[in-house]
């Protein structure tokens, strides 16, 4: 961490040497000197943090040098904000004087004029500089006694994993298919009349063993699935927290989110909803001794059905000796055979068959010091693949690091040597980590946001830092420091992924005395004065723990399950942060924010680059948070309907780079967006924006989003309708938001279905998409046709929605060639569904020959709901050598249509097309159309393995279902 932070100060003291302040305010050989000791220092540092590890001076040293690092960040952070400030203020006394201002956002590195204020201001921040020029003197006198040895600078992070497959498929449980089928055969087994239940079964091992890869294993093994009649995973982990443990329990079996906090009513709900169930639980990473914690459980789960199963994962024998395991099974090393495998499939995996030979007997060597652990052969396989060559294979055999020894057996040692090969960024990124409390899900995006806010992200021209954060975390994944990966279905991307215990472990025995996860019944002891990122866990109706005021130097603070405590009182303390969560999601409800302005304890929050309010009910934001000028992402969930309006001044928020406004309850539309919202040109991120009010001198009109064009993934624009007309439609721009793939168009609020509103249409056709969209929804669209001229032009698109709206009749969609998913609902106008919906055109009417015109080419699923007056759907009409011109729909594989209850009958193409699943439910007329054997219908839809009708099977995996509901 101590090389990561000088590196980056050195950065920052290069740029402030040629600016002009350092020679108004006369600091300019200060900041010099600095940049000359950070150098210095900076040449020995690797030497010095691997030294630390058996070490105590040196890690003592390596203390104070990252306390004077962070005091220079937050000292040269305030010079910035200074500068920031000043052409804020520039601006906002220009618009003044000019209606509007030519001149674009203001970047960093744009010095304004100096008043007499900022010098003043500036001189007090050069006195800092001064003195703490001083400090660090003595830190490199006292450097110069470890006689360090000197290394090569080695700064440079690999942005893109240089491996091309990315990320190798390598069994979890290689060498336990006989420990699997042990398992598995105890969970199915019959109970005889006398055993226990549940019965409860322990796996025992150290940690890295695979303990928890073999649980998940069996408990999605297909056998256990279709057994149990309920089953369900908890992680437990450190503290063993009762009514925590219960509420997932109640969560898990269908009880919802509990409010409850007394223990004895939770184990009272979970004996009613479990009574007379066959049930199957997952305990997790137990680590409790205490008798007394579990017995309450192991008496409510008693009321389960006979054959109820639980599964335990534990690294301590004697908890499964306290739980009274039935069973115990204990969890060996994997064979040298196995440990190789595992090894070399991740170490030779981009290594041609040449490399592969020369390189097998130090690869060998190394696997034989994993000593059978999995996980360090994973993580040792995942660094190998990095190395090339010999040499460097054989400075990993030969490292001092695999003398460092502790409880899991040389496990850390492994990850020693990861760790250490990482570039100093990258470093800061995975210690960062360790502020989550273990198996923490983390959402890649959320996590790389809060790496750029703490500044980890080293720039590189012309690159988005979101790109260079977004390889920074794919590069740690791939070198196994995450886990459990969940990716988009769209674009293979993580989306979610955890970390294994043991790597969260070493994440904080590495971070030691920064990152702290604090549950209220845990660690309130501690010193928090070197404390700099906090996770802190508080019951609701707990008292707040004021001995955390001492953590002056917090960065990172994230509140969980509290709503009755003085935010300001909380604030005053806590003036460095730069990521803040207020996540109440648990627990209780944010109801306002205190004012923030200057005068304000939290108006000194200068350095916040993140802001995320979970569970907000406030009715706005406080206008003076707009005084956060160095605001990166703001991220707001509003819980309720009470929330109007957002801060007139959001204008200033120039550094905003991500805006997220979402609704638990409701959509954005009657939400106030302020006048001047288009000068936030940095913005990558507006997940919602509303156009609200009649009068135009209030109003933010849609021509606020021209200038954005740095706009990248989902947009929702709320509020079109009367008040918005074509021009201003057209002024959005929206065809230049090229990287924008997901767009929402909702029309005004839904005033009854006999209004038509024409100029919708045109409005529409003004809003011409970016062409390499991929989803679009429109709602609430009171025109009665839909033919805009750009339509056509999405030949990228995946998804359509259009829901309700006026229409009388569908626009041609047939021909659009991507179109993966096509959802309609509340259509309360359309009568018939013809071969416009189609796509066919004149011209192709008349054509002759034996061309084939594919119609919805790559459609698979395909929804119709609400269409209250639709009565037919027609065919295509005209010679039979003409109509077999056209495939319609040839890879359809869904097919719903509900509430349409005048529809008469289904088109005959359906019997051409490899439908998998029909659902028709509310359709009185079809239902008889479509009776086994006897409807009209029947035949057109008899090929189609599952159908059902109101929620009853009439036909499942193509035999004969007619009692199974859906």
């Amino acid at each position: 961490m101590a090389r990561a932070l000088v590196s980056a100060i050195k950065d920052q003291l290069s740029s402030l040497t040629t600016s002009e302040f350092t020679s108004i305010a006369n600091v300019k050989g200060e900041v010099q000197k600095l940049e000359s000791k950070f150098h210095t220092i900076q040449a020995v540092l690797n030497d010095a943090e691997k030294r630390q590890v058996k070490e105590e001076a040196v890690k003592l040293w390596l203390h104070k040098l990252k306390d004077v690092s962070y005091q220079i960040d937050d000292v040269l952070d305030e010079w910035n904000t200074a500068m920031i400030k000043a052409e804020i203020e520039k601006q906002q006394k220009d618009d003044k004087e000019k209606a509007e201002t030519s001149s674009a956002a203001m970047k960093r590195k744009v010095w304004p004029p100096i008043s007499v204020t900022n010098l003043v201001q500036h001189r007090v921040i050069g006195h800092k500089v001064k003195q703490l020029n001083e400090i660090l003197d003595e830190i490199v006198k006292e450097g110069a006694m470890y006689k360090f040895v000197l290394t090569r600078d080695n700064e440079e992070v690999v942005e893109r994993p240089r491996i091309t497959t990315s990320f190798v498929d390598v069994s979890k449980i290689l060498g336990r298919d006989k420990v699997r089928d042990d398992l598995v055969r105890i969970l199915l087994g019959k109970c005889s009349e006398e055993e226990i239940n549940p019965h409860v079964i322990s796996l025992v091992g150290m940690g890295g063993i695979g303990k928890t890869a073999l649980a998940q294993l069996v408990f999605n093994h297909y056998e256990v699935m279709v057994h149990f009649e309920k089953k369900w995973w908890i992680c437990v982990s450190e503290p063993f927290d009762q009514c925590r443990v219960a509420k997932a329990i109640i969560q898990g079996f269908g009880g919802g989110d509990s409010d409850i906090s007394e223990l004895q009513s939770l184990l009272e709900k979970i004996r009613g909803l479990i009574e007379g169930r066959q049930i199957f639980l997952v305990f997790d990473d137990v680590w409790t001794e205490d008798f007394e914690s579990w017995e309450p459980f192991k008496l409510a789960l008693q009321n389960g059905a006979s054959g109820s199963r639980i599964l335990v994962t534990t690294r301590k024998r004697r908890v499964a000796q306290m739980i009274e395991s039935v069973s115990m099974i204990d969890m060996k090393e994997l064979s040298e055979a196995d440990c190789w495998s595992v090894f070399s499939k991740l170490a030779f995996c981009d290594k041609n068959v040449e490399e592969c030979k020369q390189l097998e007997d130090i690869g060998r060597k190394i696997a034989k010091k994993c000593r059978g652990l999995p996980l360090a052969a994973k993580t040792l396989g995942s660094l190998m693949r990095f190395k090339k060559g010999r040499e460097e294979w054989e400075m990993v055999l030969c490292s001092s690091m695999w003398e460092f020894e502790d409880v899991e057996r040389g496990l850390y040692a492994s990850l020693l040597l990861s760790y250490y090969d990482l570039s100093s960024p990258l470093r800061k990124c995975f210690l960062f980590c360790a502020v989550f409390p273990k198996d923490y899900v983390f959402f890649s995006d959320e996590l790389v946001f809060m790496w750029m806010a703490q500044g980890y992200i080293k720039s590189k021209k012309n690159v988005e830092i979101e790109i260079i954060a977004r390889d920074y975390f794919e590069n740690l994944a791939i070198r196994s420091f995450f886990q459990d990966f969940e990716r988009d279905e769209n674009n293979g991307k993580i989306k979610k992924c955890k970390m294994h215990d043991i790597v969260h472990d070493f994440a904080q025995l590495m971070s030691k005395d920064e990152c702290f996860t604090i549950n209220f019944n845990i660690g309130l002891e501690i010193d928090w004065k070197t404390a700099r990122h906090l996770e802190l866990e508080i019951p609701k109706g707990a008292q707040f723990p004021e001995s955390i005021y001492s953590a002056k130097n917090l960065r990172t603070l994230i509140l969980v399950n509290r709503s009755d405590y003085m935010l300001s009182t909380l604030f005053y303390h806590f003036t460095y942060l730069r990521i803040l969560t207020l996540d109440f999601e648990f627990g209780g409800t944010i109801w306002n924010l205190p004012k923030w302005n200057l005068s304000d304890a939290v108006g000194n929050f200068i350095h916040l680059r993140y802001l995320n309010l979970v569970n907000y009910r406030g009715d706005a934001l406080p206008e003076t948070i707009c005084n956060l000028c160095n605001l990166q992402i703001l991220n707001i969930i509003i819980d309720g309907d009470k929330f109007q309006k957002l801060p007139q001044g959001m204008s200033k928020l120039i550094n905003l780079r991500h805006f997220n406004l979402s609704f638990i309850y409701v959509d954005c539309l009657n939400v106030k967006f302020p006048r001047g919202f288009g000068r936030l040109t940095s913005l990558r991120t507006l997940r919602s924006f509303s156009v609200n009010g009649k009068d135009d001198g209030e109003r933010c009109k849609l021509g606020e989003l021209k200038n954005l064009n740095h706009l990248q993934g989902t947009l929702a624009i709320f509020g079109l309708g009367s008040e918005v007309d074509e021009c201003e439609a057209m002024n959005a721009q929206l065809k230049k938001k090229i990287s924008l793939h997901t767009l929402t168009l909702i029309f005004n609020e839904w005033d009854g279905e006999e209004i038509v509103r024409e100029k919708d249409a045109l409005v529409l056709n003004a809003l011409e998409p970016p062409p390499n969209l991929e989803y679009l929804r429109i709602a609430r669209y009171k025109a009665p046709i839909m033919f805009p001229t750009w339509m056509m032009s999405l030949t990228n698109l995946k998804e359509l929605g259009i829901g309700r709206s006026s229409l009388e009749c569908l626009p041609p969609l047939g021909k659009l060639p991507l179109l993966k998913s096509l959802k309609m609902w509340e259509m309360r106008r359309l009568k018939k569904l013809g071969v416009e919906f189609m796509g066919i055109e004149e011209s192709e009417k008349k054509e002759k020959g034996d061309i084939i015109i594919p119609l919805f080419p790559n459609l698979i699923s395909l929804s119709f709901g609400i269409f209250l007056y639709w009565e037919e759907w027609n065919e295509i009409e005209g010679e039979e050598d003409y109509i077999r011109r056209f495939i319609i729909m040839p890879r359809l594989q869904n097919l719903r249509i509900h509430y349409c209850d005048e529809l008469k009958s289904l088109p005959n193409f359906l019997c051409t097309t490899p439908l998998q699943k029909l659902q028709i439910s509310c359709c009185p007329i079809l239902k008889e159309r479509c009776k086994r054997r006897t409807g009209k219908d029947w035949h057109k839809i008899s090929h189609i393995p599952n159908i059902s009708i109101n929620g009853i099977f009439v036909q499942s995996d193509g035999r004969e279902c007619e009692s199974e509901p859906e």
